[in-house]
């Protein structure tokens, strides 16, 4: 006699897991998993604009510091042959490289600052936030050389002697001897911008799911 076949369990029963199923059709990425990841290009080009102009404005305070906080350079004029000539009262001084220095210092607090708060109001950053950052640093060091320049005393030196007199100390207009600290603003914000992101910067999620990962038990066939 041979043996009854054993009947196959009902399809109810039967595991609904198995390991060999077909990828589905996006390659095993669900829709939700990649949805839009933060706001879109325009919206974060429009964010970029209105950074680089706001960043650019602060060159007006950081000009107002360098004009208040500068050191003065005095100039003495004299008459030799009536002609007015104009030179250093202290010719070993180091006014001069204090001014460029006053500036470098304040475009690289302005340059943390900065990038201190485009961090605190756009965390995931961007491309364009960094170009803003850089672009706007730029055009508000420029703008603090011109507002400095400006509110300093007069570049016409000659001028400035003849009007307080033969052998009488007065400030030499402000100059920016080294052109580099232009670029102060810019440096500062793009480092500290890329060290807060790089340590509290939000973090990517793994793209795609463990192939180790535990697989839901199957129930025993009744």
């Amino acid at each position: 006699m041979t043996a009854p076949l054993t009947p196959p369990p009902p399809p109810h029963q039967q595991p609904s897991h198995n390991a060999w199923q077909a990828p589905p059709a996006d390659g095993g990425v669900g829709v939700s998993e990649y949805g839009q990841d933060g706001p879109g290009m325009k919206t974060e080009v429009r964010e970029a604009a209105v950074i680089t102009v706001a960043v650019a404005l602060g060159g007006v305070l950081l000009g107002l510091l360098w004009w208040w906080l500068a050191p003065h350079v005095p100039l003495v004029g004299d008459l030799v042959d009536k002609k007015w000539v104009v030179y250093f009262k202290d010719s070993e001084g180091e006014q001069a490289i204090g001014v460029d220095g006053t500036f470098t210092l304040l475009a690289l607090a302005f340059g943390a600052v900065s990038a201190l708060a485009v961090f605190l109001l756009r965390r995931r950053g961007g491309v364009p936030l960094v170009v803003a950052l850089a672009v706007g640093g730029l055009l508000g060091s420029l703008l603090a050389w011109r507002v400095g320049v400006w509110l300093g005393p007069t570049q016409d030196v000659i001028a400035h002697a003849k009007a307080v007199g033969k052998g009488v100390t007065f400030s030499a207009p402000l100059k920016l001897g080294a052109k580099g600290a232009l670029l102060a603003w810019s440096l500062a914000a793009l480092v500290v911008h890329l060290g807060l992101t790089a340590l509290f910067g939000p973090r990517d999620p793994e793209p795609y799911p463990s192939p180790y990962a535990a697989s839901p038990p199957v129930p025993p066939a009744g």
